[in-house]
């Protein structure tokens, strides 16, 4: 029954971003859905990957951490098509794994483990813990992370102002052990969509201009995914139109 209430949600988000793709001349395979389980049970993840879902994104490393062991251990052995075959070796198997919540430097090194990509780097003091945790704990394996960019310069809310978002790409350009990848963003609270992602698109072109390979942009959520879409959000996250509004049940 889970599974298909997922699926139900699933392929109502996956419509919308037609729908928004099509009214914005694009084509749908250039957005990436990336399904935010926080406070979901690892068994939804489970069942979101049967679905076809490859990106999932977490906020909190105390709950991302264990939830992402859970997950590889359900998954191990199985391969979509192909049940009982393929691996899926933790921190690189079948999932792609989302980090886009704040992070504190305290929590680089666990982040490390299991994330693919950090959406949230605001600081140069994340830049070094990072880089330090990755050329320890995977040398061999480098993080793609994303500049969170603060559009109204409000302080608290995480991400970087605009005057010093170029400085903070040179800090990750000079990490060989972080890759950038592009740009992330949250319309403020009191901003209507279309004006905060209006907004981001001015930005991104501006740092498209310096960074030409970053070129992913993650914005919009459930509410706002179509505005996003419009102004060239590559990557969406969305947790509650597809997992829904019900209690969550733990990690299992």
């Amino acid at each position: 029954m889970r599974r298909a209430e997922l699926a139900d949600g699933l392929a109502r988000v996956r419509a919308r971003i037609a729908a928004a793709c099509a009214a914005a001349g694009r084509d749908p395979g250039e957005i990436t859905l990336v399904a935010v389980t926080k406070t979901y049970p690892a068994s939804d993840v489970v069942h979101l990957r049967h679905l076809g879902v490859r990106d999932v994104g977490e906020n909190r490393d105390a709950e991302a951490a264990p939830k992402a062991a859970l997950v590889a251990g359900a998954l191990a052995g199985w391969a979509p098509g192909a049940a009982g075959t393929g691996a899926a070796a933790f921190g690189g198997g079948p999932l792609t794994w989302h980090y886009i919540g704040q992070l504190q430097r305290n929590k680089a090194r666990s982040v490390v483990r299991y994330a693919d990509m950090v959406h949230s780097v605001d600081r140069e003091s994340l830049v070094d813990a990072l880089a330090a945790a990755v050329a320890r704990e995977r040398p061999d394996r480098p993080l793609d992370v994303l500049l969170q960019l603060s559009l109204d310069g409000a302080v608290g809310r995480g991400g970087v102002p605009e005057p010093e978002l170029m400085a903070l790409a040179e800090a990750v350009v000079r990490r060989p052990e972080l890759r950038l990848r592009g740009l992330m963003a949250v319309a403020p609270l009191d901003w209507e969509a279309a004006r905060a992602f209006g907004v981001l698109a001015e930005y991104t072109a501006k740092f498209l201009v310096g960074y030409p390979t970053a070129t992913v942009l993650s914005a919009g959520m459930s509410g706002d995914l179509a505005e996003a879409i419009a102004f060239g959000a590559t990557h969406v996250r969305v947790g509650s139109a597809i997992l829904g509004s019900r209690p969550p049940a733990g990690l299992a």
